[in-house]
């Protein structure tokens, strides 16, 4: 039954999203709604493959700038916009780590990687089940959501993100495992 519903819901995102994608191209003003759409899964892809997370927001920024340049030249052949957007990403990336190679001299451990910069669906089914993701955490209350961000997103240890909500690392642990029940319980039963 979820996975029905998930099927409805996803084509009828497909139907959507063709209508924000052409009333974009009619109004450039109306693009906002794309990047609210799809911006959760071009930045997980982009911070999935660069360590620095400004690094990854400048990229992001950049895609929805190229984007948006380039709309009325997008056409639909099939292939989801979150496709495009995330070709456009994997320009980006390639087109930074060029940049960055060429300011600073080679050494063993790239910032980038660069072993795979082809948009596959598999990036696309892991960017849309992070941007759901996203989705569900932005759902948490506060301090659950910050736990979670700060935890995950921003990778620190529990006992500093105690020290920073000055609560004791029993409380973080507890509003941590809060958090992740009420997201395996929204994603349906999986691992969150």
């Amino acid at each position: 039954m979820a996975v029905r519903r998930q099927a409805n819901e996803s084509s009828s995102l497909v139907v959507d999203e063709r209508l924000l994608v052409e009333a974009a191209q009619r109004d450039p003003a109306k693009f906002d709604a794309l990047y609210e759409l799809f911006f959760d899964r071009v930045y997980y892809y982009l911070a999935s493959r660069v360590r620095d997370r400004a690094t990854a927001e400048d990229l992001t920024s950049e895609v929805f700038h190229k984007a948006l340049a380039n709309l009325s030249q997008f056409e639909w052949r099939g292939v989801p916009f979150a496709a495009w957007l995330l070709r456009i990403a994997s320009n980006s990336l390639v087109d930074q780590y060029k940049r960055a190679s060429r300011e600073r001299p080679a050494t063993d451990d790239p910032p980038y990687s660069t072993q795979q910069t082809e948009v596959t669906s598999g990036d696309l089914e892991t960017s849309e089940y992070h941007a759901i993701l996203y989705r569900l955490v932005d759902r948490l209350p506060a301090a659950q959501r910050r736990v979670i961000r700060e935890r995950f997103v921003e990778q620190r240890t529990i006992r500093e993100i105690a020290a920073r909500l000055k609560k004791s690392e029993g409380a973080v642990k507890q509003l941590q495992f809060r958090a992740l029940e009420a997201l395996r319980s929204q994603m349906g039963g999986g691992h969150a």
